[in-house]
């Protein structure tokens, strides 16, 4: 008896699921370049490790005190030179104002972390599909961030010699900085460029702005690495040139993210599908 033959009603061939190889076929680069739903222990247990990661490498770096000294003395020779040596009028001007600068103390200390996971959380709920991509814009910022601590170490504004910079932590005695009071020997203190600050919260801002369909809500993105940046100078934690550092890394962020997935990841698809199981082919061919 012959071979049977199948036959499939016009149309029909364009529902089937496709076959098993067209599946598999991709290679494991091309599987891992391709946005897919993010998941959720997987994506807490990523962000610990890497968060730890992070501090762990940073307080590492050999703190080179009379080294991040110099390169303290010659950022703010630069800036004099520049015509933007402002951050001591600032640290001043805010101080006076005891409820500002108090609460500008807390900002820097808690909204850092707070909005950064804030907009991950938010990435994750309503745009899966591009949360990988933007998660990998930070990660990348972080990453090369380490880079500039050991090759730059850099003394902040309030630690200057011969400056009069004041250390509002201290002055206010307010919680907070990882680099003042008591818990100034679990941070590198001397790691001040560029500033993370500066990059977690223009990351923050740029996506927000990006992909809130609320306007008042995307006003507030930008909103948010601009006062960030009067906060780290106010605090005298930085100097406006670390500030330019930050955003050079987040650029160099940008740049990984777009070579890995061919876009920028604000312009990958907000949803992907949800990933199906293989499925062998059951079509069968008759005795």
């Amino acid at each position: 008896m012959g071979d049977a033959t199948v036959t499939q009603p016009e149309g029909l061939e364009a529902a089937l699921p496709p076959p098993v190889a067209v599946e598999t076929g991709p290679g494991v680069l091309r599987r891992l370049r391709t946005p897919r739903r993010p998941r959720f222990w997987f994506e807490i247990l990523l962000i610990a490790v890497s968060y730890w990661t992070y501090s762990l490498v940073r307080n590492a770096v050999p703190e080179q005190k009379a080294e991040a000294l110099r390169n303290a003395d010659w950022i703010w020779k630069t800036e004099h030179q520049l015509g933007i040596a402002v951050e001591e009028s600032v640290n001043h001007a805010v101080n006076s104002v005891t409820w500002l600068i108090i609460g500008m103390n807390y900002y820097y200390a808690t909204l850092h972390f707070v909005v950064t996971l804030g907009v991950l959380v938010w990435l994750y709920r309503r745009h899966p599909g591009r949360y990988a991509a933007t998660r990998l814009v930070l990660f990348a910022t972080t990453a090369v961030a380490l880079v500039g601590y050991y090759l730059y170490p850099l003394a902040p504004p309030r630690l200057m010699n011969g400056g009069d910079f004041v250390d509002t932590v201290m002055v206010h005695q307010t919680w907070g900085s990882m680099a003042s009071g008591d818990l100034k020997n679990m941070s590198n203190q001397y790691a001040a460029m560029p500033s993370m600050h500066i990059g977690w919260s223009v990351w923050c801002g740029l996506t927000i702005f990006a992909l809130a369909s609320v306007p008042w809500v995307r006003v507030l993105g930008l909103l948010y690495p601009a006062l960030t940046l009067v906060v780290i100078v106010a605090t005298a934690n930085h100097f406006w040139l670390d500030a330019v550092g930050g955003v050079l890394c987040l650029a160099f962020g940008f740049a990984v993210a777009r070579l890995w997935y061919g876009r920028l990841p604000y312009a990958l698809p907000k949803r992907v599908p949800r990933r199906k199981p293989a499925r062998s082919d059951q079509r069968s061919v008759a005795p």
